[in-house]
């Protein structure tokens, strides 16, 4: 496992495969209906291990961040500035990610955010990263 990379396995499959097909998935509790991400074989609100995924609906809005000027960790170097960020998923959990695609000056507390993907490594893993406004709809 390495930052590009994450370690997947049989429990995490579900949350990556999602991921590289443009989805972002949460866990919601079956016993206490709340929703919680990092994805856990438990609820970390009730610790019933009733837990399935959900797809989330990509919206979300920024909760605070930093902007990353310096960081000589391969991948990150070849990267900076980045916006490392906790956002606030509109199903209630807040998750860590980076903010792409967003000058410095235009990051607000509150903003709206949706969630875009961005494949790490040699395309091996998609991850999950937000970009500025809310999701495009396309007509039925």
């Amino acid at each position: 496992m390495n930052a590009a990379r994450p370690d997947i396995d049989a429990f995490t499959r579900p949350y990556w495969d999602a991921a590289a097909e443009g989805h972002l998935l949460i866990r919601r509790c079956g016993a206490c209906g709340r929703p919680h991400h990092y994805p856990r074989e438990f609820c970390p609100h009730c610790w019933s291990d009733d837990v399935t995924w959900e797809r989330a609906s990509g919206r979300a809005t920024l909760y605070t961040w930093s902007v990353v000027h310096r960081n000589d960790l391969a991948p990150f170097a070849g990267r900076t500035p980045y916006t490392a960020a906790v956002v606030d998923l509109a199903e209630g959990p807040r998750m860590m990610t980076e903010v792409v695609d967003c000058p410095e000056a235009a990051l607000r507390i509150g903003m709206a955010l949706t969630v875009a993907f961005r494949a790490e490594g040699d395309g091996e893993v998609t991850v999950p990263v937000f970009t500025p406004g809310a999701p495009r709809t396309t007509a039925p």
